[in-house]
């Protein structure tokens, strides 16, 4: 079975006149509504970043999944990532645990390194056991979902002897890790058996095809059952009438979140119209058209790389409510639907 679902980050409007991000209070209040409408329309999934920046509104997606817990009903509700390098293992959990509860057992955690670094100093972790505390906190996680009881001894974290979290969850949570395309990150989710997600940003989605298919053969390789592997990838998308409607109000917002991002990491040059139209070809990696052109594009990456779930990321740039409740409506009622009907669903 396909899960369609979308995905935020809690990108900020900025607005080009006033050179103002829009208030965070009021883009939380909006994010409520949009997924609300997600729900209604039947979308699989929603999935929260994390982020501690001036351009983002949520720095703690639990807080958001257990206010969408309370509004929705059938949706589940992901963190798309919680940094797990830079947090304590069990306040998650115990978060997550409850936002599970609230929610009837709808809630899911994606883990990640964190492509964004902000987190590291805030949360007092050096950033040189980048990839050591990744990994010895993500096992810390799996162990509390494994066993009532632990004790636990780390080299980045106080030990743990003979303590649980409470309250209990009623289920095994799901866990899933993000990639961005690192064969190590891959690697490390293959050899636990954890559902991966590619963030997919970017090139062209079958460049990526190298990569499924080591996470799929080291999967089985590490001695877990083909029947539980589940490969999803996280895009870029937006649903509009025309190319035109896009480009004019759409492009803009977009591309100064990438030249914004690029100054930050030191790219060179900045993105231009032609960077964005290479992306939003039947090749590229921008999931960026009308509905027909975005169901096409869905249906063939799903058929080329295997996949058990797609996760379409709305907000990049920081497009208006009315653009976002648009694009979920486009989405909710005529691009999964048509995905779904393709693969019989």
């Amino acid at each position: 079975m396909i899960e369609l679902g979308i995905g935020m980050f809690g990108d900020l409007p900025f607005d080009f006149d006033t050179k103002q991000y829009q208030k965070a209070s009021k883009r939380l209040s909006e994010i409520i509504e949009e997924i609300k409408l997600a729900d209604e329309l039947g979308i699989d999934s929603f999935s929260m970043g994390e982020h501690h920046r001036v351009d983002y509104a949520v720095s703690a997606p639990e807080i958001v999944i257990a206010a969408l817990a309370t509004v929705t009903k059938k949706i589940k509700l992901l963190s798309g990532v919680s940094v797990v390098s830079s947090t304590d293992p069990v306040k998650l959990f115990q978060d997550f645990v409850l936002c599970d509860l609230i929610a009837g057992n709808r809630v899911e955690i994606m883990a990640g390194r964190g492509s964004f670094i902000e987190s590291f100093p805030l949360f007092g972790c050096n950033l040189e056991n980048y990839h050591e505390l990744f990994e010895e906190k993500l096992n810390l996680l799996l162990q509390l979902r494994e066993k009532e009881t632990i004790s636990w001894t780390g080299k980045h974290r106080a030990a743990i002897d003979n303590q649980t979290v409470y309250p209990r969850p009623e289920r095994k949570i799901p866990i899933s890790v993000a990639v961005g395309g690192t064969p190590s990150s891959v690697l490390l989710a293959a050899k636990l058996g954890l559902p991966i997600v590619f963030a997919i940003i970017g090139g062209k989605p079958i460049q990526f095809q190298p990569l499924v298919e080591y996470y799929k053969s080291e999967f089985i390789k590490h001695g877990h059952k083909p029947s539980t592997m589940k490969v999803g990838v996280h895009s870029h998308t937006f649903v509009a009438n025309s190319q035109k409607e896009i480009m004019q109000d759409y492009f803009p917002h977009y591309a100064y979140s990438m030249n914004k991002i690029g100054r930050e990491r030191g790219w060179s040059g900045s993105y231009t119209p032609e960077n964005f139209l290479a992306g939003t070809s039947p090749e590229g990696a921008l999931f960026m058209g009308n509905a027909n052109e975005v169901a096409e594009k869905i249906i063939s990456i799903i058929e080329t790389l295997g996949l058990q779930q797609f996760i379409a990321h709305i907000d990049v740039g920081g497009p208006s409510h009315q653009q976002i409740m648009k694009n979920i409506d486009l989405l909710g009622t005529k691009v999964f639907p048509a995905v779904r009907k393709h693969f019989g669903k």
